[in-house]
């Protein structure tokens, strides 16, 4: 059992005020394989003063400065990939080699894009030709919460400790309390760096605890969350009387769009882009439109692709899907495959319960609903797991309509060989990204959503932004 009570104040592992044991569980065994704490109000306010007493020289300090400090973490994070991809496959259940492949290797992703984009970032500026005298300066926030989530555990620390880093904020991580291993261990690569005492700190804790506590801080300067929308909600409102700046990174209800003209794998593209870390992804392509005279086929298309996922240990090697991260997910999804089939959604493959020989652990069957209207609560509520359904549309008009008929507006895709069709479908879909026929957005594009999806965005240059203020200087001399 490993024991990890302490958390990372001031530069240094300190003890909790007042202890509260909380069990990390390993989803595939549904064992308990690890000890944290949960943090207090009182270790709160420790790790936000340390964050406000180093800002002023953090500040200060020249971005150059900072980027070198970010450059250190990243070789002395890849330099303990294999060690953080163990303890993420083992808290979160993404299997091993899905571990080792992606789910570490994206925190080293992030970290370099930004390394890229800081560079070639004027951190103070001429307004412009005309006006030789006003100054552009773009300063950090101050003291930012970082709030990241169990399902893309390193994507998300990397995403919001990179950029408030480079941007000059102090910071506090509350990392889910469903994965907090792999935050530990980059706590440990952040001490390692040589970071400053203060600037980054790290308190385990839950959300109405911890989480609570830093968004309604009054010395907290703004909150970057991700997670669910309901949660961001409550956020949004807890943190309003102190009027920070809050970034949200919220849920999603993707529309992949095919058309009858799609390439040959558009269809099981879609299908393993949906089981990938078993559903478990905010930007998940969830609801397969498909065009009529393609439909049947993609129906057929999509169940023989279902059926030949294989699930399995998260300790096992392979391209198989691993468990969803606990009971209570487990739970929501299968009463949500029930609600599917209640609502007259036609059962292509998987279903409830758990698939054959997996009597424990949170494993759930890659599942496949067809003949879903747009006003099936499967259609419309995000699943997180590993459940696709698929839609019928005519027109192009009504694949527009059908796809922006959501709450959520994060990630939409679109599978045709018309360029022209796919760029206005790029234009009329509203989300904060559109990805075609396949194609992943580059580094340092932007990650982020409208409506109920979030708002802000992650990434590159734009994510720098979100933690900086723009101050307008005249007189500059």
């Amino acid at each position: 059992m490993f024991e990890k009570r302490q958390f990372y104040i001031n530069g240094e592992w300190v003890d909790p005020v007042h202890g509260n044991d909380f069990e990390v569980v390993d989803p595939s065994t549904e064992k308990s394989v690890a000890v944290i704490s949960l943090g207090g109000e009182q270790d709160v306010n420790a790790a936000v003063d340390a964050a406000r007493d180093a800002f002023a020289d953090w500040m200060m300090a020249s971005p150059d400065e900072r980027i070198q400090y970010v450059q250190e973490l990243i070789t002395i994070y890849e330099s303990r990939l294999e060690e953080i991809a163990s303890v993420t496959s083992l808290e979160m259940g993404a299997p091993i080699d899905m571990a080792r492949t992606q789910q570490v290797p994206a925190g080293a992703w992030h970290l370099k894009n930004f390394l890229r984009a800081a560079k070639a970032f004027a951190f103070d500026r001429p307004l412009d030709d005309h006006a030789p005298h006003d100054r552009i300066i773009y300063e950090p926030v101050g003291v930012a919460a970082l709030i990241t989530p169990w399902n893309w555990p390193l994507n998300q620390i990397a995403l919001k400790v990179g950029a408030a880093a480079i941007a000059g904020c102090t910071m506090v991580l509350k990392p889910s309390e469903q994965s907090p291993l792999n935050a530990l261990l980059f706590a440990e690569c952040v001490d390692q760096a040589g970071f400053p005492p203060g600037v980054f700190n790290l308190v385990n804790g839950d959300g109405a605890g911890v989480g609570t506590q830093l968004s309604g801080h009054r010395y907290v300067d703004m909150v970057s969350f991700t997670g669910s929308t309901r949660a961001g909600t409550a956020i949004s409102k807890n943190a309003a009387d102190t009027l920070k700046r809050v970034h949200l990174e919220l849920g999603g209800k993707g529309a992949n769009i095919i058309f009858a003209d799609a390439d040959d794998k558009a269809v099981k593209r879609g299908v393993l882009h949906m089981m990938n870390n078993s559903g478990q992804s905010c930007n998940a392509p969830s609801r397969m439109m498909v065009e009529a005279s393609l439909y049947d086929t993609a129906v057929e298309i999509a169940k023989d692709v279902a059926e030949n996922v294989q699930v399995g240990m998260s300790s096992e090697g392979g391209r198989h899907i691993g468990p969803v991260v606990n009971d209570v997910q487990w739970k929501k999804i299968q009463a949500l495959i029930e609600t599917g089939l209640s609502e007259g959604a036609r059962l292509v493959a998987g279903g409830l319960g758990r698939p054959d020989g997996k009597d424990t652990g949170y494993f759930v069957r890659p599942t496949i609903f067809a003949d879903v209207t747009n006003d099936m609560t499967i259609a419309r509520e995000e699943i997180f797991g590993p459940v696709l359904t698929i839609m019928k549309f005519d027109t192009e008009a009504e694949a527009i309509a059908m796809a922006n008929d959501t709450d959520y507006g994060l990630t939409n895709y679109v599978q045709t060989q018309d360029g022209e069709r796919a760029n206005r479908m790029a234009r009329a879909l509203r989300s904060g990204m559109v990805e075609m026929n396949g194609t992943s957005r580059s580094a340092g594009s932007p990650f982020g959503g409208m409506k109920q999806s979030g708002n802000g965005r992650e990434g590159g240059v734009w994510g720098i932004e979100d933690f900086l203020e723009v101050k307008a200087v005249s007189g500059w001399s």
